[in-house]
């Protein structure tokens, strides 16, 4: 399809020069010259001869062929040599796995755990298939030393079709999902307050979503998707969200720019803000574009490109215009064992009260929600294989956000309608924050059967507004394992470790004269392992441990989480 643009376009280029070029000569103002003719010119063709004489050979002897005779003697030789039979060499075969299109798993475990989910999937024909999960987790909770209704739940649904043609794939999913949790994690000082108060401590989400994307092939319009999703809690909050974005190659001159547009629509009210008791609306919507250009020579790539950004807050009635750079490069100096690479790029992240509520559950229902403005992020690395099977990536960032949204602990003011005034949530505050960074990775395939993972970060912020960058850490680490013993045995594990945050701790119930002071959350290791027995091929157990050190650690401030955690299920392969 490509080639066919590019030949009628050259046809339309042909024609319009050929049509200019008609037009000038209609114009040309040049006379012609006249040759008078004086006598005209007769001329006239002679005879040809052709010579008829057969030429003499006169050499003494004539050469004549001389017929040759000739025999083949055959007679059988001995021979003892006798050649041996070869082997072929046995290679060790692994039985296939038989992939199955469908599962059920059903686990319990201690604090009154509940874990379930199915997912099934159908073929209609060779082309099209059509799907969807059903999942839900759940504690009834029971954390030592905590006075509050400690529970969650996280319920989901999702149905998805997908069809392939030739030219063209795409597909269209549409889901709810349901969560609830508690703000059970009142300061200490004031959980007799809150409890003569009788708090009603339950916080539960809604989310209804509906999307879709299609692939195009050997055309200029790469992909396309567009999603919807509906999001709220009991509370009286809403947001609606609307995304539209694709991908499609411009062709300049005999080169193609490949640009991508989006346009992001955001639109969400709460029924209050923290201190007043006024509706709070938030709005806006963004369009953006962002072509590059890549350039290859030998083992050196280039992308270069900018991200233009428009932005429109629905509220303030305010418009303003951004520009962001957009270049990355790779460079192989030895093969796939040293990679370099780097870049500097930028854009307009647009939060939303679903990415808030997802990362921290414990939000109140008043937050301020607007975009961070990203205007650069500069980064460094080195990455490659040092062997067949172990894997690296060393690299470094430096990055400046403007309007960064930071995680921060509500002030406690004690109001009775608000049971998330206790020092039990957080509230949204936004800094100009700049980013320092360090991180390694090292991934390592022992064998087919072993994997290993090691993985570090380092941070160092600086806060133009805030005393400190809430809640984020300055270390990151990570390793995971996944271990297949045997045909039926197999096992795994993942060590985090995330290292101090900072918080803020602020009595400001309009009694108490008080200051607020920075509050440090100690570091913590979290230590997780799972070990499973395949029973056939269809059938398989299975038992998991979280936080096996036994630390009640606090992820945020006031809330520690539960203790050693023991899970066991079984999960069913099927076909229909």
């Amino acid at each position: 399809m490509r080639k066919q643009i590019k030949h009628i376009l050259s046809i339309i280029t042909i024609l319009s020069v050929t049509f200019i070029s008609a037009q000038k000569r209609d114009k040309d103002t040049i006379n012609t010259g006249v040759i008078d003719v004086v006598k005209p010119y007769t001329p006239s063709i002679s005879d040809a001869f052709k010579v008829k004489e057969i030429p003499s050979l006169e050499d003494e002897t004539t050469a004549h062929k001389k017929d040759v005779k000739y025999n083949i003697f055959s007679f059988p030789v001995a021979s003892t040599f006798t050649p041996a039979k070869g082997k072929a060499a046995v290679v060790e075969k692994r039985k296939p796995t038989k992939l199955f299109d469908n599962y059920a798993t059903i686990g319990v475990g201690t604090y009154t755990t509940i874990l379930g989910e199915v997912y099934l999937n159908h073929a209609i024909s060779r082309n099209e298939s059509i799907g969807g999960y059903v999942s839900h987790n759940s504690s009834q909770g029971g954390i030592d030393g905590v006075s509050f209704d400690d529970d969650f739940s996280i319920s989901k649904v999702n149905v998805n079709y997908s069809t392939r043609l030739r030219d063209l794939s795409w597909n269209v999913e549409a889901g709810f999902k349901h969560q609830m949790y508690n703000w059970y994690g009142v300061a200490p000082s004031f959980v007799d307050t809150a409890m003569n108060d009788a708090i009603d401590e339950e916080h539960a989400f809604y989310d209804a979503y509906f999307g879709g994307d299609i692939t195009f092939e050997d055309t200029y319009i790469n992909s396309g998707n567009f999603f919807f999703r509906r999001f709220g809690d009991n509370q009286g909050s809403g947001e609606n969200r609307f995304l539209v974005s694709t991908k499609i190659d411009i062709p300049i001159d005999r080169e193609e720019i490949s640009t991508s547009f989006k346009f992001d629509y955001l639109k969400g009210t709460f029924d209050r803000s923290y201190e007043l008791n006024e509706e709070l609306n938030y709005g806006n919507f963004i369009v953006s574009a962002a072509p590059t250009y890549e350039m290859k020579q030998d083992d050196l790539t280039v992308n270069v490109g900018v991200t233009a950004a428009y932005l429109r807050d629905s509220e303030s009635k305010e418009s303003k215009f951004y520009i962001y750079p957009n270049v990355t490069a790779t460079y192989r100096l030895v093969n796939d064992v040293l990679i370099a690479y780097g870049g500097i790029e930028g854009g307009l992240i647009q939060n939303s009260y679903f990415d808030f509520a997802s990362e921290n559950p414990f939000v109140s229902p008043t937050l301020l929600v607007m975009p961070t403005d990203q205007q650069y992020n500069a980064y460094i690395g080195l990455k490659g294989k040092l062997s067949s099977n172990m894997s690296y990536n060393i690299n470094g960032l430096y990055k400046a956000d403007r309007n960064k949204a930071l995680f921060k602990n509500n002030d406690i003011t004690l109001m009775t309608d608000q049971a998330y005034s206790y020092g039990n949530s957080f509230g949204i505050a936004y800094d100009n924050v700049d980013t320092f960074g360090v991180a390694g990775e090292i991934n390592v395939d022992v064998n087919r059967n072993f994997k290993l993972g090691v993985k570090a970060e380092y941070f160092s912020y600086s806060t133009d507004n805030e005393a400190e960058a809430w809640n984020l850490p300055d270390f990151i680490g990570a390793l995971f394992m996944d271990y297949q013993i045997d045909e039926h045995w197999f096992t795994g594990a993942n060590l985090f470790y995330v290292g101090e945050r900072k918080d803020q701790f602020f009595l400001n119930d309009g009694i108490t004269v008080a200051s607020p002071f920075t509050v440090v959350l100690d570091s913590y290791f979290d230590a997780n392992a799972h070990l499973g027995y395949h029973v056939n091929e269809k059938i398989s157990v299975f038992a998991k441990a979280n936080n096996i050190a036994n630390n009640t650690y606090q992820r945020w401030q006031n809330f520690p989480v539960q203790s050693i955690q023991f899970l066991a299920g079984a999960t069913f392969k099927f076909d229909f």
